[in-house]
């Protein structure tokens, strides 16, 4: 069965010709491939619908011309050409991604040889800034194509071999594990003025260990006087905690053995927008952390703060689900 494809055409006038390179722009950073001439192809999808449709209206209040269709198949190019024409472009997109990755790879084995200097700050930021270079043309890459996979395991094993050179480790042998069945209907206690951790970490014990769970803000100084069912966490002397290089969601993850794909993306964004050693960089943080920043100066106390934040890391579970 073919494929649903999208074609774009579009004339505009020759001057100014920021005005061409603006389209240009648009279409190439929608991940649509030229055809021919000024005719572009998208794959289908409801969102590229609307693209195109509020795009053709955008050419024509700049005195262009523009319309797009969809079509069922093409009676000249098999779907597979056109995938390979996609798939061909990402390649190329990711040959810039490539070179750079290259010179960080040899940057790392210099210093595992002993030959270079090892920055942890500047190398990370190099690849972080890479990471989300590539992140942007994954999101376009429709077709999952080979030189994707292998860039982004190629980033995973050198994202990996930075943190093992600075020395980073999960230090599981300090991790107990626990049994959920053992912490319900308790009181969950943390610091005042929650924020990204404890938040986070609220969410994941009333969503995965106890919906049941209850919660109390306390002062650091006063976690001496909590009882004997209050449950600790993010909070000095803790019964859950910031471990190793771990912050309190990822302990909690580890402790109760919660394995969930989502998860593991969200304990990224929380470890470094909470620990910001960057050992991660997902490109979502910053948003999330505007999001709770912007809850804790709206809200009146800190169960409202929780309350509200708990629904940002729902809302964002089940976009990663």
């Amino acid at each position: 069965m073919n494929r649903r494809w999208l074609l774009f055409f579009y004339s505009v006038p020759a001057k100014p010709v920021s005005t061409r390179m603006m389209v240009w722009r648009k279409l190439a950073k929608s991940g649509a491939v030229q055809l021919k001439g000024a005719v572009y192809i998208l794959p289908y999808s409801e969102g590229h619908y609307e693209l195109l449709q509020w795009l053709a209206n955008e050419v024509v209040s700049l005195k262009g011309d523009a319309d797009f269709t969809v079509i069922e198949r093409f009676e000249n190019i098999k779907d597979a050409e056109l995938t390979g024409l996609v798939n061909g472009q990402r390649e190329k997109d990711y040959k810039k991604i490539e070179r750079e990755l290259d010179e960080i790879e040899r940057k790392i084995s210099g210093v595992k040889k002993g030959t270079g200097a090892f920055d942890f700050k500047k190398l990370s930021g190099r690849l972080k800034k890479l990471s989300k270079g590539f992140e942007e043309f994954q999101r376009i890459d429709f077709f999952a194509s080979r030189a994707g996979i292998a860039l982004k395991k190629r980033i995973s094993e050198a994202e990996n071999e930075i943190r093992n050179l600075s020395g980073y480790t999960a230090k599981e042998e300090l991790i107990i594990n626990k049994r959920a069945e053992d912490y319900r209907r308790r009181t969950w206690v943390t610091r005042k003025g929650p924020f990204v951790d404890r938040i986070a970490s609220a969410w994941l014990v009333k969503k995965f260990i106890d919906n049941e769970a209850t919660f109390r803000f306390i002062q650091e100084n006063e976690a001496q006087k909590a009882g004997l069912r209050d449950v600790l966490f993010d909070i000095k002397a803790g019964e859950f905690t910031h471990t190793g290089g771990m912050c309190t969601f990822e302990v909690l993850l580890k402790c109760f053995r919660i394995k969930d794909k989502a998860l593991k993306t969200i304990s990224e964004i929380v470890h470094e927008l909470d620990l910001k050693d960057g050992v991660y960089a997902p490109q979502e943080s910053r948003g999330i952390e505007e999001i709770l920043r912007g809850i804790r100066k709206s809200s009146k106390d800190d169960s409202e703060i929780l309350e509200r934040g708990m629904e940002v890391f729902e809302f964002l579970y089940s976009s990663k689900t």
